[in-house]
């Protein structure tokens, strides 16, 4: 019996009949590891949906509040028509995103739109507010990053916050003539548009052609005010950046949760196929092998 085996079996090389088993038991232990692998990404993204609904919720109530504050400060610039000369122009832009990732493109949209103005004027100075503008304007503009305040996006922003960021920016020694906020503008929960909110110095706004309007101004309360403005725009901005920081990631979100869903479908579709491959093919071999010994008996 198994004299006539030796036979048989020799007339198949033994290496081709292991490979071929090796790379069906490989191919099927590969495609459980990724299948394993998609199933708890998924479940990463699907918590990561339901704290970004929960943040998403509070931090839109959070923006209703603070819009009175960015409405009211700009009013006065657009009142009193305040406009920097031209001739000795120095710009400062504030680029308003989080340390966090993950979102969409939340934070890349803010770093194009500073890196188009860049483009044109490479003299604009900037501060990025999180440490993601950061690391996408220094590849290119590393030298026109005058600071960058990190720690952002952890915790709902506060206006304790922003005055610290007010008091920062004041202090920082560079003596601007006007420059813009740049952050994204909340609109629903799909939808968000990159604005930008213009900031003056004291000189800009001394000078401006309607500042008689407003009775009793001097240097002292201009200076106070553009403190307090400059902070409550800061604020707002801020609450803006993160009520759209945190629909984009629940939507991004949901769109990683069903990729995830149609990768462990098809996954688990290719499974299904290789182990009946496997099978079939090990039943063919065994089939095989008892028709010749038949045929040699």
């Amino acid at each position: 019996m198994f004299k006539s085996v030796v036979p048989v079996l020799s007339q198949v090389p033994a290496e081709l009949c292991l490979g071929q088993q090796n790379r069906g038991m490989a191919t099927l232990k590969a495609i459980s590891i990724r299948l394993k692998s998609v199933k708890n990404i998924q479940k990463i993204t699907q918590s990561m949906k339901m704290v970004s609904a929960a943040k998403y919720s509070r931090a839109e109530r959070d923006l209703k509040q603070a819009r009175p504050y960015g409405v009211g400060a700009q009013q006065f610039y657009e009142k009193a028509e305040v406009a920097p000369k031209e001739e000795d122009s120095k710009k400062l832009y504030i680029a308003i995103t989080s340390d966090r990732g993950l979102c969409g493109a939340v934070h890349t949209g803010v770093a194009r739109y500073i890196r188009g103005e860049l483009a044109t004027d490479p003299n604009i100075k900037v501060i990025c507010v999180g440490d993601k503008s950061r690391a996408i304007l220094s590849r290119l503009y590393g030298n026109n990053i005058e600071m960058v305040a990190n720690e952002i996006g952890r915790l709902p922003p506060t206006f304790l916050d922003a005055a610290k960021l007010c008091n920062a920016i004041l202090n920082l020694g560079y003596e601007y003539t006007d420059g813009k906020i740049i952050y994204n503008k909340f609109k629903s929960v799909v939808s968000y548009q990159v604005a930008d909110i213009p900031i003056f110095s004291l000189k800009s706004v001394e000078s401006a052609e309607k500042l008689p309007v407003y009775d009793s101004l001097d240097s002292e309360v201009i200076q106070s005010y553009l403190e307090f403005s400059l902070a409550s725009l800061l604020f707002y901005t801020m609450k803006e950046g993160a009520c759209s920081e945190q629909s984009s990631r629940m939507t991004a979100m949901d769109n990683a949760s069903k990729n995830a869903g149609e990768m462990i479908d098809k996954l688990t579709l290719t499974f299904n196929r290789t182990r009946q491959a496997v099978i079939t093919r090990e039943l063919i071999e065994i089939i095989s092998g008892a028709s010749a010994l038949e045929s040699k008996d």
